[in-house]
């Protein structure tokens, strides 16, 4: 009978340690992609992937990068003579003719919204130079903001290169990046624009192909893709309350549905936990940093309704090397707040030092704040 009730309490114990191991966070989803992702924007959280770090083609999708180094040139406004080559692009277009002039922002749109592949090479020439040079600076920004496993070869995505190519991962850090940039986020999610045309009677009117921005209420942006090789691509974005998410799938023959499944999985599964306020920091015992110590942001992190009581946060603080001016305001970074979840660290923020000299109390003072308690003392009386 002994040995039962042991064997009783083993299982037990056991059924409880098992509940409590962190499962790995993906979305109970089903996608039609070769790869696909599903990212929280503000942390850049996976909450679902497919084969996510697989090279493959990725057709007009490229134009997300060719858009935002268009936007960082500085150049929108500026006016763009379109040249014989980009008339010539192959497939999905503008109809620019040789020769006119059009302002690089009417370009971008015409890119983001109608895939124009005469507006890319027509942007590359203008900010590169050339569609080789233009070409090394989208490799460029591709290292700068870690996209490891992506090459581009033109500005378009269309297969007149062997080497070009990215993985949905690199396609969701790219769009994580560029919709930080205001202009691009309002251009990305334009549902119909208007391009004047000085050269005609005419303006010419592009409504965006993202079909998405009218089939799913919660989409903010994104851009579709498509060749014979790389198949069917897209990235969208979308907002649902205060989250943001962003959705990568190449190679699928469902995409637009694919994306609201991985959206509904993502808001139905996730909430945006506040893990770290911004202000004072508490509790600190050093006599240096005592009451001096504050971070400027506020943490949030996507998590599941299991996971919220798994965060913790570490304050790593340099040692004093001197002491503080006592009579001065300084500011200066004195360490790091780490916030874990389930013992990994998943963000990080500085920590501020400044040092708010004391006031010293006037006459007026003293004599204000014995008429405030006098004040207060007949009200209450």
């Amino acid at each position: 009978m002994r040995m039962i009730w042991k064997l009783v309490i083993f299982s037990l114990i056991v059924s409880i340690f098992i509940a409590n191991i962190p499962q790995k966070v993906e979305a109970s989803v089903t996608v039609n992609a070769a790869s696909a992702v599903l990212i929280e924007q503000k942390s850049g959280r996976i909450l679902y992937e497919k084969d996510a770090h697989t090279k493959r083609r990725i057709a007009s999708i490229t134009k997300i990068m060719t858009a935002k180094l268009a936007i960082e040139s500085g150049k929108m406004n500026e006016y763009v003579k379109v040249s014989e080559q980009a008339t010539r692009a192959e497939g999905s277009s503008v109809y620019l003719k040789p020769g006119e002039k059009i302002k690089l922002k009417d370009l971008v749109y015409g890119l983001m919204l109608r895939s124009g592949n005469d507006t890319a090479v027509a942007i590359a020439e203008y900010v590169g130079g050339s569609v080789e040079g233009f070409a090394y600076l989208m490799n460029q920004k591709a290292k700068e903001i870690g996209m490891l496993n992506t090459h581009f070869s033109n500005p378009h995505g269309l297969d007149d290169h062997k080497d070009h190519y990215s993985t949905a991962y690199d396609m969701a850090v790219l769009m994580r990046y560029a919709m930080q940039d205001k202009t691009f986020k309002k251009i990305s999610g334009t549902k119909v624009y208007r391009a004047q045309n000085p050269t005609e009677d005419w303006d010419r009117v592009w409504k965006n192909k993202n079909r998405l921005l009218t089939k799913y209420k919660y989409t903010t942006g994104g851009k579709t893709g498509y060749t014979k090789l790389a198949k069917r691509t897209l990235v969208t974005t979308a907002t649902k309350g205060d989250m943001n998410l962003i959705a990568v799938t190449l190679n699928d023959p469902d995409d637009w549905n694919d994306h609201i499944t991985m959206y509904e999985s993502g808001f139905k599964g996730f909430d945006m936990a506040e893990v770290l306020h911004e202000g004072k920091i508490d509790g600190i015992k050093n006599k240096y940093y005592k009451n001096h110590l504050y971070v400027k942001k506020t943490i949030v992190y996507p998590v599941t309704s299991e996971e919220m009581d798994l965060f913790s946060i570490k304050y790593k603080l340099n040692k004093p090397t001197r002491k503080f001016d006592e009579d001065k305001k300084n500011e200066e970074i004195v360490g790091k707040a780490a916030v874990y979840l389930d013992g990994r660290v998943v963000q990080e923020t500085p920590i501020y030092y400044q040092n708010v000299p004391e006031k010293k109390e006037g006459l007026f003072d003293f004599v204000k704040k014995i008429f405030l308690i006098f004040i207060g003392v007949k009200d209450n009386g």
